[in-house]
């Protein structure tokens, strides 16, 4: 079974244009035209995106070893688990911009096509980072311990969308945007000059918001393997879920009060396996219980102690209100 060779090039163009064909069949078939993801369908595109991440995790495991199959489902585990968080976000910013329901796929579609680049770029630079300095694994286990403390100190799951950086550099760098939403369209042309639609705005704030994600999420994976085609192949399979995720749990959201408590754990966890890395060797059979068992316990005390009272609500908070897409340019 060790014939095939992890990681050769050939495993790594067919990955990638298997990605590319997806991409595509999603796009180009199933939602050439713009509307709102019902929560069939929404169910249907989750369990065929995680069907075929156990599918491909089995071949792992068939082709190259128990180990690297059990890699590729404990990292698979950790950034589908950190990617949920993603999806307070987008819930917000959708609300923060108005977005109409038939366009909120179109911008997550081409917000995850950024952001398998952004974390391939990132995944590089983080593998040639470990292997030229060792010593940078004790940065990123610190830097996760760090984070990890950082989400279980929290008290609220607040987002501020008028703070954010990208939004804040794209209006001072984009001067013509029309004030309203022209379909699916990023851009229009209005007497002859380009002009920005509100629709762009919120890709650019989405795909800085990835970014953000993406510093916690690299650094998390590493603590389970080096292998960069491991790495790779874990974080695109959560990342291509994610859309019909968020349609799927949309209305739910809220209802997962100690997800964040679980996923600061997840990290401390991870960061500290990293900081003793060359002193006790972690299982990874060990490490795929502890992680599993923390988000387990996470997500069952919330639906098993739902929070209560009048200012129960099933979404994040924000610092402001939501105004229409007018408003926001």
């Amino acid at each position: 079974m060790e014939a095939l060779t992890i990681g050769t090039p050939a495993l790594w163009v067919g990955f990638i244009a298997f990605v590319l064909a997806m991409l595509a069949l999603d796009l180009g078939v199933f939602h050439r035209k713009a509307h709102a993801i019902s929560m069939r369908e929404a169910f249907v595109w989750t369990v065929v995106w995680i069907s075929l991440a156990l599918i491909f995790n089995l071949g792992v495991y068939i082709w190259f070893g128990q180990q690297h199959g059990l890699e590729f489902l404990t990292g698979y585990l950790i950034e589908k688990a950190l990617s949920v968080d993603n999806l307070f976000v987008f819930l917000v910013l959708f609300a923060y911009f108005s977005v109409p329901p038939a366009l909120q796929h179109r911008v997550l579609f081409w917000g995850i096509v950024g952001a398998l680049v952004l974390r391939a770029l990132f995944i590089l630079a983080g593998t040639a980072l470990i292997v030229k300095f060792h010593w940078i694994i004790y940065v990123f286990g610190a830097f996760l311990v760090f984070t990890g403390f950082k989400l279980l100190a929290a008290q609220e799951n607040e987002i501020h969308p008028e703070r954010n950086l990208m939004l804040r550099m794209f209006r001072r760098v984009v001067r013509r945007c029309v004030p309203d939403y022209r379909g699916a369209r990023f851009s229009v042309k209005v007497d002859g000059k380009r002009y920005a639609t509100p629709l762009l705005m919120v890709l650019i704030v989405i795909e800085g918001t990835d970014i953000v994600f993406a510093v916690d999420s690299i650094p998390a994976i590493f603590a389970i393997t080096t292998d960069p085609f491991i790495v790779f192949t874990s974080n695109i399979f959560a990342i291509l879920g994610l859309r019909a995720l968020y349609f799927l749990l949309a209305g739910m959201m809220g209802k997962f009060r100690f997800l964040k408590f679980g996923l600061g754990l997840v990290l401390a966890f991870v960061g500290a396996k990293m900081l003793i890395s060359d002193i006790v060797h972690v299982p990874i059979g060990v490490s795929l219980g502890v992680v599993a068992g923390l988000l387990a316990c996470s997500i069952g005390a919330s639906l098993l102690f739902p929070e209560k009272g009048p200012g129960t609500e099933d979404a994040p908070k924000t610092a402001t209100s939501q105004p229409t897409g007018s408003e926001v340019l």
